[in-house]
């Protein structure tokens, strides 16, 4: 967030819609760089850096978006059973892009 004034500009950061991540957020350059470690989905949002001084202010907003790779919210486990039963088959994933699940038996689409 670089804004050039006289008096020098005091920078914040906020988070629309919610708060900067606590104890993962550090400030560097003057608060001109927002610098957010151990990134998770979460964190995705709009950020706006704000410059005061006496004279006014100024913002502008920044999209953050934070792609995931898919992973198991609920992993199928292994089903044993005999002729006749009934059973059920769990597989809940996640992701971003949400992730597609498809069903194969023996390598075949069901």
């Amino acid at each position: 967030c670089f804004c050039f004034s006289r008096p020098t500009p005091v920078i914040r950061w906020i988070k629309e819609g919610g708060e900067l991540p606590a104890n993962r957020t550090f400030f560097e350059n003057f608060k001109k760089t927002l610098k957010i470690v151990d990134v998770s989905e979460a964190d995705s949002g709009n950020y706006k850096c704000i410059a005061r001084n006496t004279l006014g202010s100024a913002h502008h907003v920044i999209s953050v978006t934070v792609k995931a790779a898919p992973y198991w919210i609920t992993a199928p486990r292994n089903l044993v059973l005999s002729p006749g039963e009934d059973g059920t088959l769990i597989c809940r994933a996640n992701g971003n892009p949400k992730p597609d699940i498809s069903w194969l038996a023996n390598g075949v689409p069901i």
